[in-house]
């Protein structure tokens, strides 16, 4: 079942319409670490106060971000680590995957490639000038020669790999002990999303595949792509793992051997997908 859309309790917007509450949301970055408070049962959630002043956080830069259930959203950037609270700290995004809620975890990934994008588009791309801020939207304009950049979004296509009723796992050299998912990759200059199936599953294990459809896609903030993910039927071929990237992949119908990934991926939600359709008959 595909998830709810976040944008049913977040609206997103550049400029304030109402005032700031003590559930006010503080995304606050060191680097790509995330700062969080742990509460009860060690659970930890996102900073909330009135102003970010409350909380005793320097900032570098602050961004609104809209609201989320009817209060205001930040995104904050500190290169300060010192903490008066001890109920808080940094924690990697990456680590806190599956400990905060997903419409928090989707905004705190928000907020993590709006610092980001401000702190590398500080000066011109063309000419080296400093850049100006837009308003209205998240956009960077250069006052000497006129050139705008904007957020960078790097799209990578995902894919389960059906074949009489099993389907593709693989191991990535990154993955940690024995997980497995299935097989993703960027999308090239001059790639339809189609095409790049294709390329990244013969290139990864050396099959090909026929009757690709559109499932659903994902914002992915590791750096910044956004995920699209596909469906496919086995066409032809033996896997060949290319040993780079890909370590080893097999056909599976039962997948309690392996490990899955997080079930906030999108990956996850497609191999579920699999699961109920194929598995449970």
């Amino acid at each position: 079942m595909k998830r709810e859309s976040i944008y049913k309790r977040y609206i997103p917007k550049f400029q304030q319409v109402i005032a700031n509450d003590d559930n006010t949301y503080w995304f606050i970055f060191n680097s790509d670490k995330l700062l969080v408070k742990t509460i009860d049962n060690n659970e930890v959630a996102i900073p909330t106060a009135i102003s970010v002043e409350e909380l005793n956080i320097p900032f570098t830069s602050i961004h609104y971000m809209g609201t989320l259930n009817e209060h205001n959203c930040y995104a904050v950037n500190t290169s300060s680590i010192e903490l008066q609270d001890n109920s808080m700290s940094f924690k990697p995004l990456k680590s806190l995957y599956d400990y905060l809620d997903e419409d928090i975890f989707l905004l705190s990934g928000k907020a993590l490639q709006i610092i980001k994008w401000d702190e590398t588009h500080k000066y011109c791309g063309r000419c080296g000038s400093l850049t100006d801020t837009m308003e209205g939207e998240y956009g960077k304009v250069c006052p000497k020669c006129g050139f705008i950049s904007y957020p960078r979004i790097s799209p990578a296509v995902i894919t389960a790999v059906i074949k009489d009723g099993q389907i593709l796992m693989a191991h990535n050299k990154s993955f940690p002990g024995n997980r497995h998912s299935i097989i993703a990759g960027f999308v090239e200059p001059g790639e339809t999303l189609e095409e790049c199936v294709r390329r990244e599953i013969s290139e990864e294990v050396g099959i090909k595949v026929k009757n690709i459809k559109y499932f659903s896609s994902q914002p992915w903030p590791f750096p910044n792509s956004l995920m699209v993910g596909f469906v496919a039927e086995y066409e032809s071929g033996e896997i060949c793992v290319d040993g780079k990237e890909i370590t080893k992949a097999g056909w599976f119908k039962e997948l309690d051997t392996i490990e899955l990934p997080s079930k906030m991926s999108i990956a996850r939600e497609i191999i579920d997908w699999y699961r109920e359709k194929y598995c449970s008959k």
